[in-house]
């Protein structure tokens, strides 16, 4: 199993900063924040009226208007981001077609929460019109595994298939059990990741009745302030993270382009609370030293940590005591940023989209920033690349992600060497 090295291959996104990769890491780079008012429904009766809406996106140069009325928002988006990570690994097939290894193909693209508009339009139906009247396809539509089956059907990846849910770490413990899944020759070739699409009534109330939204209304650029003093609670977002894994072997034969190299997850639980992080933040440092240990690194040659960083009290302060316990001195030399000022909370998604964000570190030389810091908070005192993207050498790159019900998963990523 160790001799078995996984690369990155391929990847895609969809996201409200962008519905490609290209234009995705262009707006972080430059800190486009993509939060603006909810446009999808009346939102004058709640508290927080903002979000990170997918804007233009239009799943007709993937699918049929037919299939996609089949589909709840969130699998068209984990199709739309599939399509291009295929496209861009040089593995696409178009709808009905074969692969003759199709059995070393499998997916692991998953939804934190799956078709919540589906689950609200048809619980309307069933209150108002009754139960008769509630559409065949809801129980396909709503189910979180649905992303990765209809991907699997549609690019016909017949290997490993699951819709892992673990809430806001959803995307990332998709890409760490897919990269264990190649490691195990269980498979060559795994799609996975995130998608998310629960910016509907339902999913808004929810979240503002936990008071975890910022309603920061009036000024929706500057709402997402991950680890600044002044935040006020996280933005909800939407889209797709897909990436496609590869074995190298499996890679260097058909002379594919590696963007980077998997080489540590880290997968731990804080059994503390249902939203909160553990106070001294060990299930999150349990979870960084566990990818270094797989990689075989010390703290010392980490050069830059995507973080969960969602702009929310709790968040902020324990993910900080987090990397500061699992680096210890080697902290200071470590790069930080939380790409959530530009693109919101992605939920399920985030995790893809991040662990985007660090191979495109590694492909550039470029640590996106954490834009909206504006007043120190000494409870993060990280070097949390503020405001402006900074140019450095990135050989190694992590991705953290932290769900409620105390998940935690870290994705470690290196620069390609043969």
């Amino acid at each position: 199993m160790d001799k078995r090295r996984v690369v990155v291959t391929g990847y895609g996104v969809l996201s409200c900063v962008g519905n490609n990769v290209a234009d995705f890491w262009d707006s972080l780079v430059n800190g486009r924040c993509g939060i603006g008012p909810i446009t999808r429904f009346d939102v004058s009766a709640y508290r927080t009226k903002i979000a990170g809406e997918v804007k233009n996106f239009d799943i007709s140069s993937c699918i049929s208007v037919k299939e996609a009325r089949r589909m709840d928002l969130f699998t068209q988006y984990a199709v739309a981001a599939t399509d291009e990570a295929l496209k861009c690994a040089g593995l696409h097939v178009g709808s009905g077609e074969k692969r003759s290894d199709g059995d070393r193909f499998g997916c692991m693209v998953s939804s934190g929460v799956g078709g919540l508009a589906t689950i609200s339009k048809e619980s309307q139906v069933l209150f108002e019109k009754g139960p008769d009247r509630i559409s065949p396809f809801l129980i396909p539509m709503m189910i979180s595994d649905m992303a990765a089956g209809s991907v699997a059907m549609r690019y016909d990846l017949r290997g490993p298939n699951m819709g892992l849910v673990t809430a806001c770490a959803t995307g990332c413990h998709s890409i760490g059990e897919a990269f264990w899944t190649i490691k195990h020759d269980d498979a060559d070739v795994m799609v996975c990741g995130g998608a998310e699409a629960s910016i509907v009534p339902l999913g808004l109330a929810g979240f503002c009745a936990l008071k975890a939204l910022s309603t920061r209304n009036d000024d929706p650029l500057h709402a997402s302030r991950p680890f600044d003093r002044d935040r006020d609670g996280f933005v909800m977002a939407e889209g797709a993270g897909v990436l496609v894994l590869e074995e190298l072997g499996h890679a260097v034969r058909r002379g594919a382009n590696i963007l980077a190299e998997v080489v540590g997850y880290g997968a731990t639980a804080d059994a503390y609370h249902i939203t909160s992080p553990a106070p001294d933040g060990n299930g999150c440092a349990r979870a960084i030293s566990m990818a270094l240990r797989h990689a075989g690194i010390t703290p010392d040659e980490l050069d830059y940590i995507n973080a969960h960083g969602t702009s929310t009290s709790l968040n902020d302060k324990y993910e900080t005591l987090a990397i500061k316990a699992a680096l210890g001195d080697a902290v200071s030399k470590v790069a930080v940023s939380s790409t959530k000022g530009t693109t919101g909370h992605g939920l399920g998604a985030a995790g893809g989209l991040e662990c985007i964000a660090c191979i495109k570190s590694i492909e550039t030389g470029i640590i996106p920033p954490t834009i909206n810091y504006e007043n120190p908070d000494p409870d993060c005192d990280l070097d949390i690349t503020p405001n402006v993207a900074r140019k450095r050498e990135v050989n190694y790159a992590m991705n953290c992600n932290l769900g409620f019900g105390g998940h935690n998963g870290t994705m470690l990523f290196k620069k390609f060497e043969n």
